[in-house]
């Protein structure tokens, strides 16, 4: 009788323990399953394959265009009694511009390789145009002289010329670009967009030594190229900057994508929404976006650059392949970072 009476207990733990069983196998299927939809290889794959396939299609059917436009430009009878080319090649200049911006929106999620390949091809449509310009539209002969050709504002309230010039070994090809050319140890100031001149879509420092440099509102695009102990501070860039040929100097700016070639011992202060890239550089340090101007607020959110994305320390140094750091730059110590550079007054407040 003991032995029937322990039955109903030994089948009640037996229950138990299979209960138990169950629960745990089904607690480790809801696992699996949802660690299953947590990964999703297929779609996640096809996603992001989709997203590029789009992006080169994009691209190419810009690019498609802009050489169909240029080729047709070409073929114009008497081009120089056409009035209208130069509307048409300064549209191509923005269709480019966008192009460029497209790419810098984009290359966080693209293979670095295919963002290599789209630059390549922006910089040779840049080529292309101005070759064409050359071809269609008389250009004059350009060297540094005392003529000026756009009068800007310095810091002083004078007025300074800035002579056109032809660097034949540089890559930036802005002849026509106003901006600050061949000054020594001056304070440079220029003001976008604040109804002073009509709207400037590209800007180029070069050839500046010992300058302290301070561009506020919004520009297109700018182009910096052969500078030596200069500081420059720039409010927006709605497309690209390229630097080139720069040494001992600090920059502060924000921009949608920002290459940087041939840099030697410099400070980059970056607010970027694309990664920024160097080329053929070393010894420059980056740290975050640090200007401040009456207004900059509103030009930072019209240009896109409200927030910061953390961009400025994911630099990609396209001459560095290897998997571990690159040693041709570093993040800038705190301990070393300058504070708030306000360049609303007369000397700049840090």
């Amino acid at each position: 009788m003991e032995e029937d009476d322990n039955l109903p207990a030994a089948a009640a733990a037996a229950d138990s323990a299979l209960q138990r069983k169950h629960a745990a196998m089904i607690e480790r299927l809801s696992n699996s399953h949802q660690s299953r939809l947590a990964r999703k290889p297929n779609s996640e794959s096809n996603s992001t394959f989709i997203s590029t396939s789009s992006f080169l299609s994009r691209f190419s059917e810009s690019k498609n265009s802009i050489e169909s436009t240029l080729s047709r430009i070409r073929q114009t009878p008497d081009p120089h009694s056409n009035p209208t080319l130069k509307s048409e090649l300064d549209n191509v200049s923005i269709s480019i511009a966008d192009l460029e911006k497209l790419v810098a929106e984009n290359s966080f999620s693209l293979p670095s390789y295919e963002v290599r390949t789209c630059l390549k091809t922006i910089t040779d449509l840049k080529q292309l145009v101005e070759h064409v310009t050359s071809e269609v539209i008389p250009r004059k002969k350009f060297s540094f002289k005392n003529k000026s050709t756009k009068k800007i504002t310095t810091q002083n309230d004078t007025v300074s010329e800035v002579p056109n010039v032809e660097s034949k070994d540089s890559v930036l090809r802005v002849l026509d670009s106003p901006g600050f050319r061949g000054k020594e140890n001056e304070v440079l100031v220029k003001e976008f967009g604040r109804g002073n001149d009509e709207e400037i879509r590209e800007f180029v420092l070069s050839e500046l030594k010992g300058c302290d440099v301070r561009l506020m509102g919004s520009v297109r695009a700018l182009f910096v190229h052969k500078l030596i102990d200069c500081k420059v501070y720039v409010g927006p860039v709605f497309g690209s900057v390229l630097i080139e040929e720069v040494t001992n100097c600090v920059f502060v700016m924000a921009s949608h994508q920002i290459r940087i070639h041939q840099a030697k011992r410099c400070d980059f202060y970056l607010r970027v929404r694309s990664r920024p890239i160097i080329e053929d550089s070393d010894g420059v340090r980056f740290a975050p976006y640090c200007l401040k101007y009456e207004g900059i607020e509103k030009d930072l959110e019209e240009a896109n650059l409200g927030e910061e994305t953390g961009n400025w320390s994911n630099v990609d140094d396209f001459k560095w392949l290897r998997a571990v750091q690159s040693p041709n730059w570093s993040i800038l110590p705190e301990n070393e970072r300058v504070g708030t550079v306000d360049i609303s007054s007369r000397e700049p407040k840090i």
